[in-house]
């Protein structure tokens, strides 16, 4: 029996052991333990504070194994990415370098630096076990922080962002930064990686070069790493993708990895959640049914699992005695239900990036 809550301190060596295997090693989750204990407490802090609007408030998941009593898995929200300082990316831009005597017309790709992802919320931080992976377990992390943002929209921003991690080598080199980063710092991808989860990214972005930067004049490896994600996140991209994110112009600084946005209200979760009262029948009782995320509407103690979307002829989401322990609910109390599977996803460009 799988499920999602908010991080607490007794969690904190689950997330230093996930943050450790994560693959490639996450810069918004640093195998770092002070870093990891203060995420868990600031994350306490936003769960009980009292939002009219978005600011630096992080909310921190786990996926709990309740049948093993483990945690294996993690993935936060930042409210505001750019709340305490500025969120930096990439944005891919076209110049166009014309000389009517030569009767010459270039169009040149470059990237320049932008921190316009910053007021958006920033789904990020998400490492799960390797067992788990390729399952339903995997969708129901990575979508229960939307079923949360979809209870309380005032949290958060109504533009949603995802990082992806870029394209490494076979030495787990990132081609992009070894052709732009090191040379303003004089330290391996692996290692800038490990100082930026440390610290933040705004003090790489004060070193790199404030000017666009050239596409042509970069290797063909980096060139060819802009905007392509990890081959284990490629899954990832496609669930987002499906669930309604697009790419956008933006990539991440350190190794080009695409930038995903999607609008609250055309994502597939917001759009087909709905509210049902529970009625609680014996788990063998219950028709077969579609797979759904069903969630609470505990702001603190808010829980998300998977169970069938078995409706009576009342509109009553049935619920077997275990699901509805586990969300603490009682029979007549309504929960949040949103189905598991998504349509099929359509790769495409912001429209307002065109």
């Amino acid at each position: 029996m799988l499920v999602v809550r908010p991080a607490r301190p007794a969690d904190l060596p689950a997330l230093e052991r996930l943050a450790t295997t994560a693959t490639p090693r996450l810069t918004n989750l640093p195998a770092h333990r002070d870093r990891l204990e203060e995420r868990i407490t600031r994350s306490q802090r936003s769960f009980s504070r009292e939002i009219d609007f978005p600011g630096d408030e992080h909310y921190t998941f786990v996926l709990e194994d309740r049948e093993r009593n483990e945690v294996v898995g993690t993935a936060t929200i930042r409210a505001q990415a750019g709340a305490q300082d500025a969120y930096y990316t990439y944005r891919q831009e076209t110049l166009i370098h014309a000389s009517q005597q030569l009767n010459v017309r270039r169009e040149v790709q470059t990237l320049s630096l932008s921190h316009e992802v910053s007021e958006a919320t920033l789904l990020c931080a998400l490492s799960l076990n390797d067992r788990y992976k390729g399952t339903s377990a995997e969708s129901l992390l990575r979508r229960s922080r939307l079923m949360f943002i979809a209870q309380y929209p005032e949290r958060f921003a109504e533009i949603l962002a995802v990082a992806f991690p870029g394209y490494l080598d076979s030495e787990g080199e990132s081609p992009f930064w070894n052709s732009v980063g090191r040379h303003f710092f004089v330290r391996g991808y692996q290692d800038i990686n490990h100082l930026a989860g440390v610290r933040s990214k705004s003090f790489i972005a004060e070193v790199m070069p404030q000017f666009p930067l050239y596409l042509p004049l970069l290797t063909p490896q980096a060139r060819s790493a802009i905007g392509r994600e990890h081959p284990d996140h490629e899954h990832a991209l496609e669930e987002m993708l499906a669930e309604g994110f697009v790419r956008s112009r933006h990539v991440d600084i350190f190794d080009a990895g695409p930038v995903v946005k999607g609008e609250l209200e055309r994502l597939e979760t917001f759009r087909h959640a709905s509210w049902h009262p529970v009625r609680i029948r014996p788990a063998h009782s219950l028709p077969d049914a579609e797979p759904a995320m069903v969630a609470n509407q505990k702001l603190g103690d808010f829980r998300c699992v998977v169970a069938r979307y078995a409706l009576s002829p009342t509109g009553q989401l049935m619920l077997s005695p275990e699901h509805a322990e586990i969300l603490g609910v009682e029979e007549g109390r309504a929960v949040l239900a949103a189905p598991l599977a998504l349509p099929a996803a359509e790769d495409s460009l912001d429209e307002g990036e065109l």
